[in-house]
Order: structure tokens, then C-alpha cells, then sequence
């Protein structure tokens, strides 16, 4: 008994029950909300038996509700749109961060890490004065979403295709030279493949921030036409909305499992086998 007081984590059993409890704390509540999206009728807390209703139904249902359906698509575009801008400056970023080893390099390493630390809310306040004091001519809408959402994602990016580069060093890049390759094919038939799992999983991680983004978004909304889903769940959930509420959002929370689960099994095909390919592009070369 003492023994235990002295460790209470030394057991397994203890660590495995906190573990699932906190599993059980998280996903009961979500699973409760997913439940209620396929309540036939229209209460939220009454179970009134199983339908589809709120997801294909001819009235009020997602697909067949103008808001419902502008707040998924603007989602989704916002989402494209951050994935196909903040992945490639990230990548390019990482590999000239890691490179860089001059004066002032420490510092421009902070600063690619203030947005992990800095709070949403200040930085969705900063950049809202700044579309509407600095750069008036962009304004506030689907331009200034998407580059709110491109700042504070980019840093992910960077973080996360760093841990790659680091974790492969440049042996492969060095062998590359010896054998002749300009430093183009270096980067673009060695390393590029190399870095592809990190690459793929920061996608997803783009992805997933940007349609789960709440605070930035609403700053930098500039009409009906520039909301999300999460604005859409704020705005309406205090009120007395129907289960399609409940509909839209686990449609969102499915696309962001796809996509992650996507991310996973690309990582776990080509994390394996990523050496073997540099090792042939180089033999190429």
C-alpha cells in the first residue's frame, strides 16, 4: 500500500483506466451530438427513432438548406485553399530554416513559432485591424480568411517538415552530389520524396485546423456568404435549432476523419519505404 502511495502510476491498470476515462469523457459527448443528427424527429435531447432525414430530407435537411449547404462549401474551399498555399511555403520555409545557420537565424526561428503560442483571439484582432487599417483593399471576406488561416497554420508546416529533415539528416543529399547531381535533382528527386509523409501529414493537419477554425474566421468575415460551419454552430446553437445542426457538423467531423485517416495510410506507405526511393533516385542519377 505504501508502495503504491510512494507510485500511484506504477501500475498499469491505473494509468489504463485514466486513459479511458479520459477517452470516455471526450467522445461520449460528441458521440451524443452524432447520435441526435439522425433523431427522426425534430427535438435535440428526445430520442424519436432513426432517419436520415436531416441529412437528405426535402425540407430543412443539409442538403436541401441554401445556409447549411454555403456554409460546407465555403468550409471546404477555405480548407483547399489554405492546404494548397500554406503547405508549399511551409515546405520551402522548413528547408531554408534548417539550412540557415547566419546571424539572425535563432531569431527568425522564434518568430516562425509565435503563432503556435500566440492566443487566437489576438491574433484574429491583429489581423482584422490590419485588413482594415494597413491593406483596406483587401478588405474583410474569403481573401482575408484564407490568408488569416494561411499565417497561423503555416508554422505547423514548418514544424512538422522540419522533424522530417532533421530525422533523415543529409546523407542522401550529400551521396546525391558525389554522384553529380545538380542541386535541383537534389532537392526535387531525393529529398522532395523524402520529406513526401511529412508533407502529406501537414496537409492534413492544415486541413483539419482550417475547417475546425472559429476565432480568425469570424474576425475576418466580411458577409452571410463568408461563413463556416463553426460560425454557423455558434450563431445557431444557443437558439432553438433542428437535429441539422447536428447533421452538418458530423458531416464536417467525417470529412476531417477521412482526410486524417487518408494522411495516415499514405505516411504508413511511404515512411517505410521513403529510403528505398532516394536510395533508387539517386542510383538514377
Amino acid at each position: 500500500m505504501i508502495a503504491w502511495l510512494r507510485n500511484p502510476w506504477g501500475r498499469p491498470r491505473a494509468l489504463a483506466f485514466v486513459t479511458g476515462a479520459y477517452i470516455i469523457w471526450s467522445i461520449v459527448p460528441v458521440g451524443i451530438a452524432i447520435l441526435f443528427a439522425f433523431n427522426a424527429g425534430r427535438s435535440r435531447t428526445t430520442w424519436q427513432g432513426f432517419s436520415f432525414r436531416w441529412f437528405t430530407g426535402s425540407t430543412g435537411s443539409v442538403f436541401h438548406d441554401p445556409a447549411l449547404q454555403s456554409a460546407l462549401k465555403h468550409t471546404l474551399l477555405l480548407a483547399a485553399i489554405t492546404v494548397v498555399i500554406a503547405v508549399p511555403l511551409g515546405v520551402t520555409l522548413a528547408l531554408g530554416l534548417q539550412r540557415w545557420r547566419g546571424r539572425g537565424s535563432g531569431s527568425v526561428n522564434t518568430m516562425m513559432l509565435l503563432p503556435l503560442v500566440t492566443p487566437e483571439i489576438v491574433m484574429g484582432v491583429a489581423l482584422l485591424l490590419l485588413f482594415l487599417k494597413v491593406f483596406p483593399s483587401i478588405g474583410l471576406g474569403t481573401k482575408a480568411q484564407a490568408i488569416g488561416q494561411v499565417t497561423f497554420t503555416l508554422s505547423y508546416v514548418v514544424v512538422i517538415v522540419r522533424g522530417r529533415l532533421v530525422s533523415i539528416g543529409r546523407e542522401y543529399e550529400e551521396a546525391a552530389a558525389d554522384l553529380g547531381a545538380p542541386p535541383h535533382d537534389q532537392i526535387l528527386r531525393v529529398l522532395l520524396p523524402l520529406l513526401a509523409p511529412a508533407i502529406v501529414a501537414s496537409a492534413a493537419v492544415v486541413f483539419a485546423l482550417s475547417i475546425d477554425d472559429f476565432v480568425v474566421t469570424q474576425y475576418l468575415s466580411g458577409d452571410a456568404s463568408t461563413t463556416t460551419v463553426p460560425m454557423l454552430l455558434y450563431a445557431t446553437a444557443r437558439g432553438a435549432p433542428s437535429p441539422a445542426l447536428n447533421a452538418i457538423a458530423t458531416i464536417a467531423l467525417l470529412i476531417t476523419l477521412a482526410t486524417l485517416a487518408l494522411a495516415f495510410f499514405v505516411y504508413k506507405r511511404f515512411a517505410g519505404g521513403g529510403g528505398d526511393a532516394a536510395v533508387a533516385a539517386i542510383m538514377e542519377v
